[in-house]
């Protein structure tokens, strides 16, 4: 494909980029891997109860679509049949690439499809990547601040293999100023709700490689998913499918030969060019610029397949959302502030966290509750939605149909947040992130640089330094967390993450924490069930049990049995998915007029990355009949 602006070659009929010319260079793509490995589409898979494959996923029939003036667009396609059972995974795929006429980049989307009564299969990942030039891209960009120079690949097979195995602490660094940082992909990880544009920089010549994902209605597990960007090699990845904090279960998993099909993408890969000796960081500004220009763009009226809908295919919704929680507005309903509303296909109240096999379309309200959803597929949905500032989940029980041209208001809906009883009291801030809550400096053998040095416009990240499980035998050295009602601070004193403590080598045990407050007599009835609102930001292989002044009762009060495959204390993210658990307590578990403890166990110790993250935690009262105005 040749446009006059770049060049883009591709292997017939197996779809592979295998080189992109531009500016002068001959090629931006690494040109010391083979061929298949530079760019390219993969899948790794599974038929049920056997081992995974990987699946490059290469054509096997070629076909021009369009080819004008104006636009180019090549089909790679690869049909299943019986034949190939068990040895590619069970999909016709369809890997299509556009390039326009005036444009520095191309397109690219995929389509594929199972057709009834094929066999089962699992989807564990899938993705678009690129690897770069090694001996030109060596500058890395995925926000406004989290951009740097990388380390090499090389580094990484000279450095120190660290307890988890994408992690890499850099000892023979090609750049001395790398020496001693950790290089680990999953320190570059975006929620997908900002993952809008990433890529690298090449100092000489003075090129940018950027991808940019103008709709995120195609990715899987809504807005606060988190995967990968680009990262050390140098690589680009647009990630589809995958199980990166979420767990297996948000892996599409196909039984009884189920049909589906879905269209993923397109995204645009992104080219710009400077003079030699300008600003670097003005490709990254324009980059962003394009960004907004793509996003301006969708849905795109270009793509030639009829699987991917045009605008006047598709609809939109508003509406508003409101809020009701008697013990702070008594009976009256108030704005949802910058909620998240979206649309996902049916399911159960959250579902749309592990939702894999649809599309979803996410937008916030506005300060008032307003919100509108445009450019929505045909299909069936349900709406969710989920409110800043207050716990639990919410789904519009009726089911929307989304038509070509449909313009539905939907009115004003109410969110009836979980409430059994006046607040006593609270630790945290319901907004589905540990970020809130303390977090340690890293072990000064572990830095990575860039999530250290930082000026008031800017974030410091340190949840995404690595090893910070392991400073918590370091804060708690001879007795675990003990929180106080009323005098500690959970900024300073509730640890990020509840995570087991280190004894040994390769040994933990389980960490108990303490909640300890006073209920005082006068204001507490002597009867009637209290409630404890336990909020869950991340859970990996855990088990919080949860007792009541009771510190060695065999039976705990309550349990939240085995839970999580999130992985995000390993993975440096500050969440995974959001759990929500409602605790009835009896009024004899406490002392009414005298002093309480909750004891919080995480049991499960069998590695250092077992734990939990606590969004949040409340304490209700018994209900008082009446509305209450404030707490």
């Amino acid at each position: 494909m040749d446009n006059g602006i770049l060049q883009v070659t591709l292997s017939v009929p197996g779809g592979i980029v295998s080189g992109i010319r531009y500016k002068g260079l001959d090629n931006l793509l690494e040109i010391l891997n083979e061929e298949e490995n530079r760019g390219y589409w993969d899948t790794v898979w599974n038929e049920p109860g056997r081992d995974i494959i990987f699946d490059r996923m290469e054509g096997s029939a070629f076909k021009v679509i369009m080819n004008n003036t104006k636009q180019i667009e090549l089909s790679f396609t690869r049909a299943w049949n019986y034949s190939l059972k068990g040895r590619v995974i069970p999909l016709n795929i369809d890997t299509r690439f556009i390039m326009l006429h005036d444009s520095p980049g191309f397109y690219c989307y995929g389509i594929y499809e199972h057709l009834q009564g094929w066999p089962d299969f699992n989807i564990n990942e899938t993705r678009m990547g690129f690897k770069l030039r090694q001996d030109k891209f060596h500058y890395m960009a995925i926000s406004d601040w989290r951009q740097r120079i990388m380390p090499m690949p090389e580094d990484r097979k000279t450095g120190q293999p660290l307890a988890y195995p994408e992690a890499v602490l850099l000892t023979h660094p090609i750049n001395p100023n790398l020496k001693g940082e950790v290089d680990d992909k999953y320190q570059y990880s975006v929620e997908v709700k900002d993952n809008q544009v990433h890529g690298w920089i090449s100092a000489d010549p003075t090129i940018g490689f950027w991808m940019i994902t103008p709709s995120n209605e195609f990715l899987t597990g809504g807005p606060l998913k988190q995967d990968l960007t680009s990262h050390v090699g140098p690589t680009t990845l647009s990630m589809f499918i995958s199980a990166h904090y979420s767990g297996e279960n948000i892996g599409p998993m196909f039984r009884n030969g189920e049909p589906w099909k879905k269209v993923f993408g397109p995204v645009f890969i992104y080219l710009n060019s400077l003079p030699l000796g300008e600003d670097l960081h003005t490709l990254w500004r324009d980059a962003k610029k394009q960004a907004s220009i793509q996003i301006a763009s969708w849905p795109y009226s270009f793509p030639a397949s009829k699987n991917f809908p045009s605008l006047d295919q598709r609809g939109r919704i508003s509406g508003r959302l409101l809020v009701e929680d008697r013990y702070i507005s008594g009976s009256e309903q108030f704005s949802a502030r910058f909620a998240y509303v979206g649309l996902a296909p049916p399911g159960d109240v959250g579902s749309w966290q592990t939702e894999c096999k649809g599309y979803q379309f996410w937008t916030k309200s506005d300060a008032n509750g307003y919100f509108t959803i445009d450019h929505i597929r045909t299909g069936v949905y349900n709406l969710y939605a989920w409110v800043p500032g207050f716990i639990g989940d919410y789904k519009y029980e009726a089911i929307i149909t989304i038509t070509p041209g449909c313009n539905t208001s939907l009115g004003n809906l109410v969110y009836k947040a979980p409430r059994a009883g006046p607040t006593l009291w609270e630790i945290g801030i319901p907004d589905r992130s540990a970020s809130e809550f303390y977090v340690p400096d890293p072990n000064p053998k572990y830095i990575n640089k860039l999530y250290t040095v930082h000026n008031k416009s800017t974030p410091v990240d340190k949840f995404r330094q690595y090893g910070l499980w392991e400073r918590y035998a370091d804060c708690y050295p001879h007795e675990d967390l003990v929180y106080t009602v009323g005098s500690s601070d959970y900024r300073n004193d509730w640890f990020f993450a509840h995570v087991s403590r280190k004894t040994g080598n390769k040994t933990y045990q389980p960490t108990t924490w303490r909640i300890t407050f006073k209920l005082e007599a006068m204001n507490q009835p002597q009867n009637g069930n209290y409630t404890l609102r336990l909020a869950l930001a991340s859970a990996t292989q855990a088990e919080v049990q949860v007792r009541f002044n009771k510190p060695n009762l065999r039976r705990p009060h309550f349990t939240t049995k085995l839970i999580g495959r999130d992985n995000a204390i390993a993975r440096h993210g500050i969440h995974g998915l959001y759990r929500l658990f409602n605790i009835t307590v009896r009024s004899e578990w406490l002392v009414i007029g005298g002093n309480n403890t909750i004891f919080l166990t995480q049991s499960r110790h069998l590695s250092p990355f077992f734990g939990v993250m606590y969004d949040y935690i409340r304490l209700e009262g018994p209900s008082t009949g009446i509305n209450v105005l404030g707490y």
